[in-house]
């Protein structure tokens, strides 16, 4: 039996594929590589460059790779490009999420993870850790589409033999402390990637987008959770519906909330270097201040994460930083 990961040749897939494999995991990978990248994925994992919305597709690789279960990552993932085109969101996030779902039924795979997003509750209004019964009010397509997803895959499970979870990142950031996979990809949005470029004279100055949030500094806070604790909440996610569970859906983060001038502060610090902070306007669709309340997650999987910790997450994103003209010019 093997795990088909989506998106494995991505960030949080790559990351993903490693700690199946660490477990002694057969993998298979599906990525159309329109993001990721064919050497981020280990040579002992299987990876075919497809699309994920070929249904017929996905089914004769269930079929004959024997896959018991689907962990699915592709999919579109920047908030202020889901504004400007929301139809890229909804095809890639819902359509396609649908013809996976649909696969996996019609060849009877019933044990199902989907990644999905905070953005799917909006602005908190009150500042409190965002629980999972919270209101779902999505403020950008992005959130709208993962939404959808899940709403059909909740659907899909009572109709049909499907059982799932579905883990709601809040900013998964850092990379494989081993230094085996990283953040990659070129244009990236994440701040700790942006500010790890301007560390490393990469980029000549970081903008910050929005000062006048109503936080303790002005900017906006994030739950930072490192992406090596999340996919190992993935695998954690796995062994319940390998137990038997039914259904279940958790935030993944910490609990604790930086600014982004904090975070830039940090990166300063451990890095040395003191690049250039300009102050921009907010984007479309942006959140002031998310923090994740993550009790389900630890409770009813026994999760406990390694490395929450910002300096650590920053230290394994520098480091990887470095690396990465040297992995781009060996691949």
């Amino acid at each position: 039996m093997a795990v088909l990961v989506t998106g494995g040749a991505g960030y949080i897939g790559s990351h993903m594929v490693w700690e199946l494999l660490d477990h002694g995991e057969d993998v298979v990978v599906l990525d159309d590589l329109s993001t990721g990248f064919a050497w981020a994925v280990p040579e002992r994992a299987e990876l075919i460059v497809a699309d994920v919305g070929d249904r017929k597709l996905s089914e004769q690789i269930i079929a004959d790779r024997d896959i018991d279960a689907i962990i699915h990552f592709a999919g579109s993932a920047v908030v202020p490009e889901s504004v400007r085109n929301p139809l890229k969101y909804y095809e890639n996030n819902t359509a396609k999420s649908r013809s996976l779902v649909a696969a996996a039924v019609n060849r009877g795979v019933d044990k199902f993870i989907f990644s999905s997003t905070a953005a799917v509750y909006g602005d908190p209004v009150d500042g409190e850790p965002i629980k999972e019964n919270a209101v779902l009010a999505p403020m950008s397509p992005y959130g709208a589409s993962k939404l959808m997803t899940e709403m059909m895959i909740r659907d899909v499970a009572v109709a049909h033999d499907l059982r799932y979870v579905m883990l709601r990142y809040f900013n998964v950031a850092g990379a494989d402390p081993a230094g085996r996979t990283g953040l990659s990809s070129d244009g990236a949005t994440h701040l700790i990637r942006l500010a790890c470029e301007a560390a490393l004279g990469k980029r000549s100055h970081l903008v910050v987008h929005g000062t006048d949030y109503d936080t303790r500094d002005g900017t906006g806070v994030r739950d930072f959770i490192h992406v090596s604790d999340l996919v190992n909440a993935h695998y954690a996610a796995l062994g319940f519906l390998r137990g038997g569970g039914l259904k279940f859906t958790a935030n993944c983060g910490y609990g604790q909330g930086y600014s982004v001038l904090e975070v830039i502060e940090a990166v300063k610090r451990i890095s040395g270097s003191d690049f250039e902070v300009r102050n921009g306007a907010r984007r479309p669709g942006d959140i002031s201040q998310m923090v994740a309340n993550a009790d389900r997650l630890m409770s009813r999987l026994g999760w406990k994460p390694r490395y929450d910790d910002l300096d650590a997450i920053i230290s394994s994103a520098l480091a990887w930083e470095a690396n990465l003209p040297r992995l781009r010019q060996a691949s």
